[in-house]
């Protein structure tokens, strides 16, 4: 159910991405719990369009590696990210990042200003907004015990989640619930999901570049569901008050995951975005 194609080996880890079509280059970082499928129907759009698209699974998620001893936390992610853009021969781009996804295009962008062309944020994790209530209580109480569940409960606890993430709970079941799922049907599987995903939710990886936000001075977008369980909107108000120049599109009857209410108006934004923001 991924539409990855191919795997590369960066800093001594492999990774599962998808490199195509051709032009300006964009990349497309995803969230949790997810992986890089949550893009399928975006993607395929925007290399339409003309644009040469990086997808790919970050470490720890998806098709991608899941390494015993490696730092998967969003700074780590940013890290590996860079790396990733060295092998592919990639120098300036333009990032499209949801969700956790959204934490580690902020960092790289702070860290790196002049690799980044244009940058749009989608119900990304900010400030203090992360972890919800019940995930803090499972890092700091139950999170070995919970990584020992049997299958079809963690499939149910997980399913739970997931339907959170969707303004119209119909588009979280069959085939496409089955595809978020699928990374996390083994014991490997569950394991890394709480290891290389849960274990990881903390908020000081984007409360230490709160005070930072100013100096970013690329082009951004914020596009924000109306209807975000998990991150509300007030986090998207706040990122545009603190970013110069940022424009913040909130999306109506749309959830965390936008992408799966709203892919029509998600491929519209991501394509004006990269046109009417020409890089000087």
């Amino acid at each position: 159910m991924s539409f990855l194609t191919d795997h590369v080996v960066v800093d001594g880890v492999r990774l599962a991405y998808r490199d195509s079509g051709s032009g300006e280059p964009v990349v497309f970082l995803h969230g949790t719990p997810s992986h890089s499928y949550e893009w399928r129907d975006v993607v395929p759009h925007i290399e339409a369009a003309g644009h040469r698209v990086i997808v790919y699974d970050l470490l720890g998620y998806g098709l991608s590696e899941r390494p015993a001893r490696r730092d998967t936390s969003v700074a780590g992610q940013t890290d590996l990210f860079g790396h990733l853009l060295d092998a592919l021969g990639v120098e300036e781009v333009s990032l499209v990042a949801h969700d956790i996804g959204g934490a580690v295009a902020l960092r790289f962008a702070l860290a790196h200003p002049g690799r980044v062309q244009r940058l749009m944020i989608m119900d990304s994790v900010s400030y203090d907004s992360w972890p919800s209530p019940t995930w803090r209580r499972i890092i700091d109480e139950e999170l070995d015990s919970y990584a020992a569940l049997p299958q079809e409960e963690f499939d149910a606890l997980l399913t739970r989640q997931l339907s959170m993430t969707v303004a119209d709970t119909s588009r979280m079941s069959g085939d496409v619930l089955r595809a978020y799922l699928a990374p996390h049907a083994s014991r490997l599987g569950r394991t890394s999901f709480f290891e290389h995903q849960v274990r990881h939710y903390d908020a000081r990886y984007t409360q230490e570049i709160a005070g930072r936000l100013a100096e970013l001075t690329m082009p951004v977008r914020i596009l924000w569901g109306a209807e975000d369980q998990w991150q509300p909107v007030h986090y998207a108000e706040r990122l545009r008050d603190d970013i110069p120049g940022a424009e913040l599109v909130v999306v109506p009857d749309a959830g965390h995951f936008l992408m799966e209410d709203a892919p029509g108006r998600v491929v519209h934004e991501i394509r004006d975005f990269l046109t009417a923001t020409p890089v000087s």
